[in-house]
């Protein structure tokens, strides 16, 4: 391994502690006060001179290398390094790199009798290499057991967690618990099959349609690593055309890795690829497969069975021999960040085996983030692009329905539903299905005054009033019932729903249109397609099926609720989805209509009258820029109690670059309410503090906060304080 700088640690006098520094050297000087004075006192105790273990408990040690380097699985930043085993003789044959191991490991619970080891838990763990020497001056303990000869743990993966451990703040072990799936001996036992020889490079097909569609293509298939960031036309034809991009690295004689945000998008391209390629030639790696399944699939890659891979966030770690192309598709999706930690990002980290592999790299979606163009400005990646004219001649009619519009449709205003909706789901119907979308799940969950909008809330503590299925108003913070609420502005007793959600919004057009069949697709049921008669079929963002043929018309409602939340990202997530619906109707030639409900003067929404993503995505990033926000800027966010907060900012090493916004308040989930990542826990206040460095400094602060975590977590701090890189939620 390189950049090791080892120091002899005794662990609870069981095993050495092989510290590992990134930067290629430190050692014990850049140690905290109690690792130094840990270091001082094991050496202080070493009576024997080091050498070469030999025997155990009376048993032979392997007579070649007998000291095993091992990664134990605890994933504490405090014990984040490589501790030293002795191999017994018995296990010599099996205890080879990268396999499966369990150790004896606990502080206080080991003790030595006649110089033999004795006591301590039964931990996983990792071998990562095996030696001739140890850095510890005293006795080893022994591997207790190797739990399978199946090597799963390679160099490259091995060298990616390190990296990924790195950046996001975190621990190898949690990495790799990521990143190596679950053992199941049945798939272990199972045989790969041989690898099929390389197919034949594959014609454009409708990668024609792009700018530098067929030149991308043909740079994979002569075994180039180009780097491009594809805004996709829409329609259903990106899942073909990333099965052509696989298709054409694997005529190289190279491998390529997929990732998807969601099992309906793994199945697409599976059946792309399946289509195109025939079986065997690539695996799929989704939770959907089950354990067994997966495992077995995995196996099948990490042996050079099979050289090409899709699947959703986890597959962004799978060991495909001869990496030549690693592809994304929608990096704006949330599902594609890692809410265990350390929380990676899919999309980071393909770009990490992109730069590691020196392989090709393809960002794609319908919309556009910020983060691809940043990518495209700094010229690390190509746009891949269709002309005007082709992006007009794919995409839908855009119609826009503003305040200006509800005020003048007074009767359309109350059901959220204005004339120029109703006409287009009526003309629709005539020739297939209508894509009814709504920004929210669930039943009337917020109210607000019928004639002057404003917000229902509580008497006691200002919370929302919602309307469950009941019927009855209920706080959606303190959940104290409401039976005589009155508008203190205006004075009415009527409600309205500020947004609602699926089954109701499915209720009100079944009755508007009692002869057409109503489909709900959304968190409980998600429908993957839709027959291509005549129907409504009312979905959550995300969960929108595909018709057949595609959808003669889409209604995108209460656009001003995905536009108004409190965050960085709302306009352009907004954007992402309403692209999203959109690409799933027919072209405008083909009579194809979107209608929006929102102000059509904001950005987002002429963006999508426009079809405009990247431009959209330009202008964002320019003002992030100005701003000094992510990604242009790298930051990280700090939050707990507000005295474990000050205590962690009190002992961090910051880079002198380094900004501290905060810290703030936390807000506190509703009672009933599922607890986002980095929430307090209940009953708890915290505060958050936001941490930005410039560009490249990200690393510098990505250390000093891994080192000031892993020396409150050793000296055994109560209070827990949380860090994660890249915030996905800074609003």
């Amino acid at each position: 391994m390189r950049g090791r700088a080892s120091v002899s640690v005794g662990f609870g006098k069981n095993a050495s502690v092989s510290s590992e520094n990134g930067q290629g050297g430190g050692g014990a000087e850049g140690a905290p006060p109690e690792q130094l004075a840990l270091i001082r006192e094991s050496v202080r105790k070493a009576k024997a001179p080091r050498a070469k273990p030999r025997t155990w408990r009376g048993a032979a040690l392997a007579k070649e290398r007998p000291v095993a380097r091992v990664l134990v699985d605890k994933g504490v930043l405090h014990l984040d390094r490589y501790f030293d085993y002795a191999v017994p003789e018995e296990l010599d044959a099996d205890a080879q790199p990268g396999v499966r191991v369990r150790v004896r490991f606990g502080a206080g619970r080991h003790r030595v009798r006649e110089g033999r080891r004795e006591g301590g838990g039964l931990v996983d763990g990792f071998l990562i290499e095996r030696r001739e020497e140890s850095d510890y001056a005293g006795p080893l303990a022994a591997l207790a057991q190797v739990v399978s000869p199946e090597p799963v743990l390679g160099e490259e993966l091995l060298g990616l967690a390190r990296a990924v451990a790195d950046r996001y703040a975190g621990s190898l072990a949690d990495v790799l618990q990521l990143a190596v799936p679950p053992r199941s001996a049945r798939a272990e036992q199972r045989p790969s099959p041989a690898p099929l020889p390389p197919p034949g490079a594959p014609g454009p097909g409708t990668w024609a349609r792009y700018e530098r569609g067929a030149a991308f293509l043909t740079a994979l298939a002569s075994g180039g690593a180009p780097r491009a960031v594809w805004h996709a036309l829409p329609g259903p034809e990106w899942s073909e055309e990333l099965a052509r991009a696989v298709a054409a690295t694997l005529a190289s004689g190279r491998g390529a890795l997929v990732v998807v945000p969601d099992g309906r998008a793994a199945a697409r391209v599976d059946a792309a690829l399946t289509s195109l390629l025939g079986e065997g030639r690539h695996a799929l790696l989704t939770a959907d497969a089950g354990p067994e399944k997966r495992y077995r699939e995995w196996l099948a890659v990490r042996r050079g069975s099979v050289r090409a891979v899709v699947g959703t966030r986890a597959a962004m770690f799978a060991p495909v021999r001869d990496l030549g192309l690693v592809a994304l598709w929608d990096d704006g999706d949330d599902s594609h960040s890692e809410p265990h930690a350390p929380q990676p990002h899919a999309r980071e980290v393909l770009l990490l085996r992109a730069a590691q592999d020196k392989c090709a790299f393809l960002l794609g979606g319908w919309s556009c983030t910020v983060e691809a163009a940043q990518l495209v400005e700094s010229g690390w990646a190509r746009p891949l692009v269709a002309g005007r004219e082709q992006v007009r001649a794919a995409a839908p009619l855009v119609r826009t329905v503003g305040d200006q519009d509800l005020a003048r449709d007074e009767a359309a205003r109350a059901a959220r539903l204005p004339t120029l909706a109703w006409q287009a789901v009526r003309e629709g119907l005539r020739h297939g299905p209508v894509l009814v979308q709504v920004p929210r799940r669930g039943y009337v969950p917020r109210t607000a005054c019928a004639r002057c909008r404003e917000p229902a809330r509580c008497r006691h503590c200002a919370g929302p009033l919602e309307a469950p299925d009941t019927g009855a108003l209920r706080c959606g913070w303190c959940g104290r019932g409401e039976d005589s609420w009155h508008c203190p502005e205006c004075g009415s007793f009527r409600l309205r729903a500020q947004v609602v959600g699926a089954r109701r919004t499915a209720e009100e057009l079944g009755r508007a249109f009692p002869a057409v069949p109503v489909r709900t697709s959304g968190r409980e049921h998600v429908l993957d397609t839709v027959p291509g008669t005549p129907a409504l079929v009312v979905s959550t963002p995300g969960a929108e099926p595909v018709a057949e043929g595609g959808y003669a018309a889409a209604l995108l409602l209460d656009g001003w609720a995905m536009l108004g939340r409190p965050d960085l990202r709302a306009g352009e997530d907004a954007l992402r989805r309403w692209i999203a619906a959109g690409a799933l109707v027919r072209p405008q030639g083909a009579g194809g209509t979107v209608v929006v409900v929102a102000e059509p003067t904001l950005r987002p929404v002429q963006a999508l009258v426009r079809w405009d993503p990247v431009g959209h995505a330009v202008r964002e990033l320019a003002e992030r820029a100005e701003l000094g926000f992510p990604p242009v800027s790298r930051m990280a966010a700090v939050s707990g109690t507000a005295e474990a907060v000050a205590e962690f900012l009190g002992m961090v090493e910051l880079p002198r670059e380094a900004e501290v916004l905060g810290p703030v308040p936390v807000p506190v989930a509703a009672p009933g309410r599922p607890r986002r990542p980095g929430a307090p826990p209940p009953g708890e206040q915290w505060e958050r503090a936001l941490i930005r460095v410039p560009p490249g400094r990200g690393a510098a602060l990505a250390a000093a906060l891994k080192a000031t975590q892993a020396a409150r977590m050793a000296r055994g701090s109560a209070a827990p304080v949380r860090v994660r890189i890249d915030p996905p939620d800074i609003g």
